[in-house]
């Protein structure tokens, strides 16, 4: 059983178990309910595709702690005019635990 949940503006494919990194959300030890589920595919093998949420289906997980990603570089330039800029970014993120998958 796996669903394709929603959140942070992205699309994550959860399956119970799996251990995901996502938008920073919640704190750390918090429970996580995922409503906004695009698809379910249950063992069975049957598929609902929501227009555009499954109705019903839910997704509970618990945020196993945060971090940042790897740095990148960000680097401006304007050739002829001396203009020369360079900084880093990280991106925060949440590391998610799926708990169960309900729907």
């Amino acid at each position: 059983m796996y669903a394709v949940v929603e959140t942070g503006g992205k699309q994550y494919r959860m399956a119970p178990g799996e251990v995901l990194r996502v938008e920073k959300i919640g704190t750390p030890g918090e429970e996580i309910l995922f409503e906004q589920v695009l698809l379910l595919v249950r063992d069975d093998g049957t598929v609902a595709v929501g227009s555009p949420f499954v109705s019903g289906a839910k997704v509970r997980a618990k945020v196993a702690g945060h971090g940042k990603a790897r740095k990148i570089l960000v680097f401006k330039y304007k050739p002829k005019v001396n203009y020369r800029r360079r900084y880093g970014h990280r991106q925060p993120y949440a590391e998610v635990r799926v708990e169960a998958i309900e729907g």
